[in-house]
């Protein structure tokens, strides 16, 4: 189930390996940094604005930094430990970097046009918008067409790089270890299949596919674009393709008990509370009796109060109409409610994750 480890090998590769790691990660943050700031220069050069924004404190950002280091730690333990392949570390989409970012920096005039005069209900002509969910009919982070075009989908990766300082992956394989402890533990009836809700352009099916290579592997979401993504960029590995499906994860398209692990990335913030429940429900009855259920999303208010103001800063910069909500939500009492038991509560980096298990 797990891959080797690369702990055995000789120290000086181990620790050029290391240092690697850690310089390619600092520089992507460096990149999202300059980005970001030069963005926000140029913005409130063509759109000056009321300041949106409150200045982060010393402490704070002191905070971010431990953060940052902490998450590039355990990602790098985890790969020596077997979870998954060194490679996974070293894995980023240079090439579509490098093909999508101008687009990115063509398309941010009309986000600012959109955040400034506060539209975000703005779709291009051809989407039809009535087969969507009323809560999913959002510019989301003021992007063009929300999650409903190829344009978006090509560029989402690249924007969820930036915002976290390259780290999104990082953040997406937090995920891989409770699911291979817990298969461990307690292994399912062959074959091992795991379930991804709302699996977007598929970069956390990919990180799973590598670390579970006989797994059958499932991914579902509402946006036909991402998945067209998703397709293409999980035909990039060999093997067996995930089952990929349009569907809205209220009414998941499969039989009670079937899967032996779900995993929810970066989903929850973006649900009204009520849609919440109906999909931990939902997740809960096509679980298997002692599966597992890994949620990751943003870190809350309500056990990181001394962070709320840079919570309360992403949700004056980006369009995210429910996670001043999510940020208080009592998710452990959501998964309580639809009959799962939390194992435990992790913290990474600016991410929070639920890992809870159905009773067998």
């Amino acid at each position: 189930m797990l891959v080797a480890p690369f702990a055995s090998q000789l120290p000086f590769v181990e620790e050029t390996l290391h240092s690697s790691y850690q310089a390619l990660q600092w520089g992507k943050n460096i990149f999202a940094i300059a980005h970001k700031t030069l963005s926000a220069r140029l913005l409130n050069t063509v759109f000056p604005t009321e300041e949106r924004t409150q200045p982060l404190s010393p402490e704070l950002q002191a905070w971010l930094k431990e953060r940052y280091e902490a998450l590039l730690q355990q990602d790098w333990q985890d790969a020596a430990a077997g979870f998954y392949p060194a490679t996974l570390l070293f894995d980023a989409p240079w090439e579509e970097f490098l093909r999508f970012y101008p687009l990115l920096l063509l398309d941010l005039p009309q986000m600012w046009q959109r955040a400034r005069s506060r539209q975000f209900q703005e779709f291009a002509h051809n989407v039809r918008l009535e087969d969507y969910p009323q809560y999913y009919r959002q510019n989301f982070h003021y992007q063009t067409d929300g999650y409903l075009s190829d344009t978006s989908a090509n560029l989402y990766d690249i924007q969820v790089e930036l915002l976290f300082g390259g780290t999104a992956d990082a953040m997406r394989r937090r995920v891989i270890a409770p699911i291979a402890q817990q298969v461990v533990a307690h292994p399912p009836t062959p074959p091992l299949r795991i379930l991804d809700v709302a699996c977007g352009t598929g970069r956390t099916l990919k990180q799973l596919r590598y670390a579970f290579p006989g797994a059958v592997l499932f991914g579902l979401d509402l946006s036909p674009a991402y998945l067209r993504k998703a397709n293409a960029l999980l035909a990039t590995q060999t093997g067996a393709l995930p089952q990929l499906i349009q569907g809205n994860a209220e009414s998941l398209p499969y039989v009670d008990s079937y899967f032996s692990a779900i995993t929810c990335v970066f989903l929850f913030h973006e649900l009204p509370a009520p849609v919440r429940q109906n999909v931990i429900h939902e997740c809960a009855r096509v679980l298997q009796p002692g599966g597992i259920f890994v949620i990751c999303d943003s870190i809350q208010s309500l056990d990181s109060p001394e962070q709320r103001p840079m919570m309360e800063n992403f949700a004056n910069l980006f369009h995210e109409p429910f996670y001043r909500n999510y940020i208080e939500d009592d998710l452990n009492l959501r998964l309580e409610k639809a009959g799962l038991v939390v194992k435990e509560v992790q913290h990474h980096f600016m991410s929070k994750y639920w890992v809870a298990v159905k009773p067998s």
